[in-house]
């Protein structure tokens, strides 16, 4: 116990003594009532009457065996029952003592009859045999726990049948000694049984796959069977259903018991957990199998996720389960894992952003792997959908994580879910070309338009003359392409362009280049004898202004 626990107790102790000693000394208080005397041999439950016979008569005490019966007998009449019942159970009491109440007023399983309480069956001749204890008052002591007397005139009959051979006669002396209770000889079996019963079980799986191989060829099946018949906790169940049938076969003493059933108790909660993370994988398999083809391929990390909670859910009911068993509250575990869980997500508080950020991103299916998209100044190719980040495929073919958070509350433009591309573009025609050259052009790129196949035709097809510009007729092409991606389309707007380039030059006519008109006057231009002066690779001067002379 640590010292802060010593203190604590301390303090209660004093807080014990001193609070009725204080109500004692008020005036016109009236005085407490004495304690009942604790019973100094455990029999206040019928837990402690059971463990307190058997760790007396197992001492060699049977003097003290027989504080425990509530019978007549003295001397060595009752030190003879008293044997006769510890080998009755100390051979044939289940060996489940933590289920037996640990309650001052009993179990209370028959509320008929609230001073009795049945601690164990046992076979017998005759039948199955209930093991009684009783609530009997005595006096000064108060009431205690005893065998009942019903139970105690069956002893002797239970005792005749009991085969009291040992095996200790055919083993040799360093074999029965015993380690914590339990003789070597029992340690030495689970160390040796265990690991052989293991391969056995793994050989008779292998032959018994060889056959079930040549039934199916003969059956015209040539497809195999799974490799693992036998998986392992189906052999670790095998095991305990073993152990537990030695020991109802082999009569053993009560603590050799305690310690197999304890044994095959952890084998069957280890063998369910481990058939249950078997079956969170196959799960896991089976529903990538199923989503395979599908394009939501970012749905695997969830399957990651799911298997991972689930297994660590798993995992902790086997050790809840475990606790419970041997008598420990999981109670005090369980608040403590809230806590930690607690503090661990406050640790972890953007790591969780990032993956509550990556569930939603999954389910709302705003973004999916292989989307081009643009985020902020990032234009790319989605690669990846993470738990924690999404990985990105640049133009500049590097490699961005944008953690999920921040994707979540982004506003993303998905260039790769429009359904059809817009064409705009504008045909600067020259001045030179004529009215007719211009509606000739017109008609027939609007009946191009019209009649290909990429064109969406129920969106509005415009081709029209909007500007006489300043060095340009311009005609505005306005349609909407279908197209499966952003390449398929440039392909198409390509053939597109090429084509109204030869409709302009059917019509005779040409495409616009910027051009600009210089008019000089003749005052502007320098005479030819000022021209013919000056040297080549020198800047002529500059003409006069009107009314002054050169």
């Amino acid at each position: 116990m640590s010292t802060h626990a010593l203190r604590l107790a301390l303090v209660v102790a004093m807080f014990g003594v001193a609070l009725p000693a204080a109500r004692a000394q008020q005036p016109g208080a009236a005085p407490a009532a004495p304690a009942a005397p604790k019973d100094t041999l455990g029999r206040e439950t019928p837990r402690g009457t059971v463990l307190g016979f058997m760790n007396a008569s197992r001492a060699g005490q049977p003097e003290v065996g027989t504080l425990y019966l509530n019978t007549n007998l003295r001397d060595a009449a009752a030190v003879d029952l008293a044997h006769k019942l510890f080998v009755v159970l100390d051979t044939r009491l289940p060996p489940r003592l933590n289920e037996l109440s640990d309650k001052p007023e009993g179990s209370l399983a028959n509320p008929l009859q609230p001073d009795r309480d049945v601690v164990g069956t046992v076979m017998t001749a005759a039948g199955p045999l209930d093991l009684v204890v009783e609530r009997v008052n005595r006096g000064a002591l108060g009431p205690v726990w005893l065998f009942s007397r019903k139970t105690l005139d069956a002893i002797p009959d239970a005792y005749a049948e009991i085969d009291l051979v040992s095996v200790d006669r055919f083993l040799p002396t360093f074999a029965t000694k015993k380690i914590g209770g339990i003789r070597l000889f029992q340690w030495l079996l689970l160390l040796v049984i265990f690991p052989v019963f293991y391969q056995v079980a793994e050989l008779l799986a292998r032959v018994n796959r060889s056959l079930i191989i040549r039934w199916r060829r003969r059956r015209g099946r040539p497809d195999d069977p799974p490799a693992h018949i036998l998986p392992g906790f189906i052999r670790l169940l095998i095991f305990a259903i073993f152990i537990r049938w030695m020991i109802g076969t082999v009569e053993l003493p009560l603590v050799e018991r305690q310690f197999w059933t304890a044994i095959t108790a952890m084998i069957g909660i280890a063998s369910v957990a481990w058939a249950l993370l078997v079956l969170d994988g196959a799960a896991e398999r089976y529903l990538r199998r199923r989503l395979q083809g599908s394009s939501y391929s970012e749905i695997a990390a969830l399957l990651r996720l799911g298997r991972r909670v689930a297994d660590v859910f798993v995992i902790a009911a086997a050790v809840l389960v475990t606790l419970h068993y041997y008598g420990v509250d999981p109670t005090a575990a369980l608040a403590g894992l809230g806590i930690g869980g607690i503090a661990v997500a406050l640790a972890a508080q953007k790591t969780l952003e990032n993956v509550i950020g990556g569930l939603s991103i999954i389910f709302d299916k705003a973004v999916r792997v292989g989307d081009t998209l643009k985020l902020g100044d990032t234009v790319g190719t989605v690669v990846d959908i993470g738990l924690r980040s999404t990985r990105i495929r640049t133009t500049d073919r590097t490699m961005v994580s944008v953690p999920n958070s921040q994707i979540a509350n982004a506003n993303i433009e998905t260039l790769s879910a429009r359904d059809k591309f817009w064409l705009r573009h504008t045909l600067g025609l020259a001045h030179e070309t004529t009215g007719v050259q211009l509606r000739s052009i017109i008609s027939s790129v609007r009946g191009y338009l019209v009649a290909h196949p990429a064109i969406d035709q129920t969106e509005a097809i415009r081709v029209r003359l909007i500007r006489l510009g300043s060095s340009s007729r311009d005609i505005d092409v306005v349609a909407y392409v279908l197209a499966a991606d952003w390449e398929a389309f440039l392909e198409t707007q390509q053939e597109m362009l090429l084509e109204m380039i030869e409709i302009v030059e059917r019509a005779g006519a040409a495409l616009a280049l910027p051009s600009q008109r210089l008019h000089l006057s003749d005052a502007d231009r320098p005479s030819p004898a000022l021209a013919a002066a000056t040297p080549v690779g020198l800047p002529r001067p500059p003409a006069p202004a009107a009314g002054q002379s050169r």
